[in-house]
């Protein structure tokens, strides 16, 4: 079973392989909400509470068949996640650790919306809703699930290390172990400026 991904212009497609072995969930922190306002995408990208839907599978289940060279990369900080979009129309891609053999990406739901089938169909129903305190107004949504993605993580990443599935990957060279896109990193300025806009964000 697949599932397709794609950007919103259609520049940059492919798949998810296996896409029942994901883990869905949402995630409402600051960090999340700030990559959503550096995009320009964050009525597209957020929920209603701040909330940002992400499919969490192993790369080696990612394959690109379109425009992998428009995939771009950011930080947030120097030691943030790497967090990919499409340079042609800042639609989110996912994040991912800056090590390769930690093998995880956490893909953001618009990149999966565009396949024509539900993403309940494909990926199950959301497990999990994590970092609830960065949730917009009050009363804050239940954090739930998180012990269920601390599990799923580890042992996705424990088996892609064990049976060497950590070298599959899109988003690294792996020879060199470097992202196929140098990462940007906002400046001061620039993140002052993106965790503003999370602030003062209209619930």
């Amino acid at each position: 079973m697949e599932h397709s991904l794609q950007c919103r212009c259609g520049t940059i497609r492919g798949f998810v392989h296996d896409p029942q072995r994901a883990n869905r969930a949402v995630c409402y922190c600051y960090d999340c909400q700030a990559f959503a306002h550096f995009l320009g995408k964050s009525d597209e990208i957020l929920d209603d509470r701040g909330g940002t839907e992400v499919i969490q599978v192993l790369p080696g289940n990612v394959t690109f068949t379109e425009g992998i060279e428009n995939l771009a990369c950011m930080r947030l900080t120097a030691k943030g996640l790497l967090r990919w979009y499409a340079a042609c129309c800042n639609t989110p891609i996912g994040n991912t650790l800056d090590n390769f053999k930690i093998s995880f990406v956490g893909l953001v739901h618009t990149c999966l919306e565009t396949s024509g089938r539900p993403l309940q169909e494909s990926f199950g129903p959301i497990r999990a809703w994590v970092n609830t305190k960065g949730a917009k107004a009050t009363p804050k949504p239940k954090a739930v699930g998180m012990g269920t993605t601390i599990l799923w993580f580890l042992a996705n990443v424990m088996r892609a290390r064990i049976d060497g599935r950590y070298r599959q990957t899109p988003f690294f060279f792996v020879d060199k172990g470097t992202p196929i896109a140098a990462p940007r990193v906002l400046s001061p300025a620039e993140l002052a400026q993106v965790m503003n806009a999370v602030r003062t964000a209209a619930v």
